[in-house]
């Protein structure tokens, strides 16, 4: 039986290697790799527990809990890329909404995914904390897809 030969892999230019954090969200590279099962639904998810940003106005660190879901078509979010992305909003300014929404609008230019969705489960900040929510469309059928099983925010009580 012949071996088929290996199709070379993307270039990666953060996999395998030491980077340093994106000084802003536009200056990150997200990168994709190719999908294995492309023509299967899949759920993938990424959770960012300690997602953080700046608040635009005061300077004051915002920190959230992101989960994103979605069924990829022909590429895959390389997760380290993906990582760095979502650190560099570190010291960038912007409001909850925006930084949830801008997340999930990347990912799509970069993937193309079939579906996304994102949970921006953002922590309070004067007292109330933001909830922001984001999807592409009804997922597909037959896909399991769980909750994303972040509760809201309760308080000390």
């Amino acid at each position: 039986m012949a071996v088929k030969p290996k199709k070379p892999a993307p270039k990666l230019t953060q996999l395998g290697k030491q980077t340093a954090l994106p000084a802003s969200p536009d200056k990150a590279v997200l990168e994709k790799v190719k999908n294995p099962h492309k023509g299967t639904d899949y759920c993938v998810r990424f959770t960012a527990p300690e997602f953080t940003s700046l608040c635009p106005i005061t300077g004051q660190p915002d920190f959230a809990h992101l989960v994103i879901d979605y069924i990829p078509k022909d590429s895959l979010v390389e997760s380290k890329s993906l990582k760095l992305f979502l650190g560099s909003f570190r010291n960038h300014g912007s409001f909850h909404e925006d930084c949830t929404v801008a997340i999930a609008l990347r990912l799509i230019e970069t993937i193309h995914p079939k579906w996304l969705r994102i949970g921006g489960y953002w922590y309070p900040r004067g007292g109330m904390p933001i909830d922001v929510f984001y999807q592409t469309a009804e997922p597909p059928r037959g896909v399991w897809i769980p909750e994303q099983g972040v509760q809201g925010y309760k308080g000390r009580g």
